[in-house]
C-alpha cells in the first residue's frame, strides 16, 4: 500500500516546537534542534517487549517502537546507545512502509498493543503510524511511553488517539533535573503534562478481561540512589495534585551504566533502606494501585540495542 498521502503532518517539522525545548528548527535541513532528529522515521528497534508493567506487557508482550535520540539527556539512561544526541541517527532511519510492515507482523501474531518509546520529539511520526495502521483495519491499544517532558498543547493534539499514557515523573527538584538531565524546567513541565494526561484519562485504569490496560494512565518513577527526598516529594505531588488512586509504578531497577563508574552517587544502586522508606510513603498516602519491584530487578532490565532484539538475554 502507498502511504504517501499520510505524510502531510511532517510539514509541521519545518518549524518544530513539539516539545518544551521549542527549538523552532527546520528538521528537513541539516540544522537540527536539541534532539538532533530530522524529519525521518528515526527508529532503532521495533520488537516485542515483555518487561513493561503487567498491565502493559500482559502475558505476550507489547510491540514497542523505540525512537532514537531524546529531548532529555539523562546521564544515567539505560537506553544511552540510542538516546544519546551525540550519536548519528542516519543508520536508524526506516521507511514508513517498513515500519508498518514490522508493526503489522507483530499485530498478526496476536499482540494487540503498540507502544511508542521516547516519542515526545516524534509526535508527527506517531500520528502517521497510528493512521496508517488504522487504515489497514487494525485497532490496537496505543501506549505513549514518555519521559514526561511534554508540552500540554502537544498532548492535547493526541486526545482520542492515545489509549494509555505511560509517563515518567523523574524529578520534582530543578537542580536535580538540571544536573542529571540538562533540563532545569523539567519539574514545571512534567507537572503540566501529567495534569493534561489526567484531564484526558482520569484516575481509573480501564482493563480488559486479561488484565491489560485499555485506557488510562500509569505514572512511573525510577528511584535514584541518594535521592530519597526527591522520590518522596514526587509521591506527595501525585497524591495531592492528581490522585492517590492513579496507578503508579515505583521502580528500583536503576543500575549504573559504564559511563557512571566514577560518579559519587550514581555509581551505586538503590539500597533496601532507601526503597523501603519510599514504599512506606506510598502506603501512608494511600497509593495502593500499581507495582513495586524487587531490589534485584536491576539485573533484569539491561537492553543492548546493538542486538536485533535489545532485550534478548542469549
Amino acid at each position: 500500500m502507498d502511504f504517501t498521502s499520510f505524510l502531510e503532518p511532517l510539514n509541521k517539522l519545518h518549524d518544530c516546537n513539539l516539545c518544551p525545548r521549542e527549538c523552532h528548527e527546520d528538521r528537513f535541513t541539516e540544522k537540527l534542534g536539541y534532539c538532533k532528529s530530522d524529519a525521518s522515521f528515526n527508529i532503532s528497534s521495533i520488537c516485542i517487549h515483555k518487561g513493561e508493567e503487567p498491565a502493559i506487557s500482559g502475558g505476550n508482550g507489547i510491540c514497542n517502537i523505540f525512537f532514537t535520540h531524546c529531548n532529555l539527556q539523562c546521564i544515567y539512561c539505560q537506553n544511552y546507545q540510542i538516546s544519546d544526541n551525540r550519536i548519528s541517527g542516519k543508520s536508524t532511519v526506516m521507511e514508513l512502509d517498513e515500519v508498518i510492515r514490522q508493526v503489522t507482523k507483530i499485530l498478526n501474531s496476536g499482540i494487540n498493543r503498540v507502544g511508542f518509546v521516547s516519542p515526545s520529539h516524534f509526535i508527527m511520526q506517531v500520528k502517521i503510524i497510528i493512521r496508517c495502521i488504522q487504515s489497514l483495519g487494525y485497532d490496537p491499544v496505543w501506549v505513549y511511553n514518555t519521559n514526561g517532558y511534554d508540552k500540554p498543547e502537544t498532548l492535547r493534539s493526541l486526545e482520542g488517539m492515545i489509549n494509555v499514557y505511560l509517563p515518567d515523573f523523574k524529578y520534582i527538584e530543578s537542580w536535580l533535573a538540571c544536573e542529571y538531565s540538562d533540563t532545569p524546567n523539567y519539574p514545571e513541565m512534567v507537572a503540566r503534562a501529567l495534569k493534561e494526561m489526567f484531564r484526558q484519562k482520569g484516575a481509573t485504569l480501564h482493563t480488559g478481561k486479561d488484565g491489560t490496560a485499555e485506557s488510562g494512565m500509569i505514572i512511573r518513577h525510577l528511584v535514584l540512589p541518594g535521592h530519597t527526598e526527591n522520590s518522596l516529594k514526587v509521591l506527595n505531588f501525585i497524591a495531592e495534585e492528581l490522585s492517590p488512586d492513579l496507578h503508579f509504578s515505583l521502580m528500583s531497577q536503576y543500575y549504573p551504566t559504564p559511563r557512571l563508574s566514577h560518579h559519587p552517587q550514581l555509581k551505586n544502586t538503590v539500597t533496601e533502606e532507601e526503597y523501603s522508606v519510599i514504599v512506606s510513603e506510598m502506603d501512608r498516602l494511600g497509593m495502593y494501585n500499581g507495582w513495586i519491584q524487587e531490589l534485584d530487578s536491576a539485573a533484569n532490565y539491561r537492553p543492548d540495542f546493538e542486538k536485533q532484539h535489545p532485550f534478548d538475554k542469549s
